[in-house]
C-alpha cells in the first residue's frame, strides 16, 4: 500500500526494542527519515543499522527524556541533521507496576517523568515545526488509560492523562493544522510481556504457552498483539489514508477494552 511517506521527517522516542523498534523498522520501509531515541545508545546503534539496511536515512540521538532540556535538545538535533520535521512518535516510558501501598512517591515521579512529562515537553518544542509543516503526532498510550487495574494504578494513571493530553492537542491541532491521536495497545509480545508471562509460568508451575493460554482466556481477548501491528496503524495515521484522524484514541488490544 502507498501512504505517501517517502522523504518525511520524524523522530521516534522509545526506538531501541520494542513497539518502537517496529515503527522505525515500518516507517524506514516507508521511505520516512528519522532521527531514533532512547537511553540505551548500544541498542540504538543496533537498531541505527538495521533501519540504514532497510534503504533509509536514519539518525540516533541517546537521551534520557526525564531530563527537563532533553527534548528541545532532541528537535534541534532533527533539525541540525535533516533541516525539517513532519511527525513525532512519542513512544518512550513504563510504569512500575504493584500494590498501591507499596508503591513509593519515586514510582510516581519516575512515571510521570518518563511517559508524561517527556512527552509534553517533546510535543511543545516540536509544535512550531509541525505547525509549519501541517505534521502530525502519534502517541502510544495503552488500555490501562480506560480499564482501571489495581495492580497498574501508575500505568493506567499516566495513561488516562496521554489520553486527555491528547484530545486536549488534537483540539489545538485544528486551529495549527497538526494532527493529533493516540494508540493505545494492549498486550504486545515485547520483552517486557514476555518476562510476565514467564514470572506467571512459574508462579503456577505451568508452561509459557499455557500461561499465554490463560492469560488469553482470563482476559477475553483473540491473541496478543506483535509489535508490528502497533507500527502498521501508527504508519497509517501518518499517511494520507489516515489524515481524517483527529483526536482519536484508538484501542488496539485485541477486545480487551470493554468499556464504551
Amino acid at each position: 500500500m502507498e501512504l505517501g511517506l517517502s522523504n518525511k521527517v520524524g523522530v521516534i522516542t522509545g526506538a531501541s526494542r520494542g513497539i518502537g523498534a517496529e515503527v522505525a523498522r515500518e516507517l524506514a520501509r516507508e521511505g520516512c527519515t528519522l532521527l531514533l531515541t532512547a537511553r540505551n545508545a548500544e541498542k540504538l546503534a543496533q537498531r541505527e543499522a538495521e533501519v540504514r539496511a532497510l534503504g533509509a536515512s536514519v539518525s540516533v540521538h541517546p537521551a534520557d527524556l526525564r531530563a527537563p532540556a532533553a527534548a528541545a535538545a532532541l528537535v534541534g538535533a532533527a533539525l541540525a541533521g535533516f533541516g525539517r520535521l513532519d511527525f513525532v512518535v512519542a513512544n518512550a516510558g513504563a510504569a512500575k507496576m504493584g500494590d498501591f501501598l507499596a508503591l513509593t512517591d519515586d514510582d510516581w515521579e519516575q512515571a510521570f517523568a518518563l511517559k508524561f512529562f517527556a512527552h509534553m515537553r517533546l510535543i511543545r518544542a516540536a509544535w512550531p515545526q509541525l505547525k509549519a509543516n501541517r505534521g502530525s503526532i502519534v502517541i502510544i498510550a495503552g488500555v490501562a488509560g480506560r480499564t482501571p487495574a489495581s495492580t497498574g494504578i501508575i500505568t493506567g494513571s499516566v495513561n488516562a492523562a496521554l489520553l486527555n493530553l491528547t484530545k486536549a492537542l488534537a483540539a489545538r491541532g485544528i486551529a495549527d493544522g497538526v494532527q493529533v491521536n493516540a494508540i493505545s495497545p494492549g498486550a504486545i509480545r515485547t520483552e517486557r510481556f514476555i518476562g510476565r508471562m514467564r514470572a506467571l509460568a512459574e508462579s503456577r508451575e505451568i508452561t509459557e504457552a499455557e500461561a499465554e493460554r490463560r492469560y488469553l482466556a482470563e482476559n477475553a481477548v483473540t491473541r496478543v498483539g506483535e509489535p508490528a501491528d502497533v507500527a502498521g496503524l501508527a504508519s497509517f495515521i501518518l499517511s494520507r489514508r489516515g489524515s481524517y484522524l483527529q483526536g482519536a484514541l484508538i484501542d488496539m488490544d485485541g477486545g480487551k477494552t470493554k468499556t464504551l
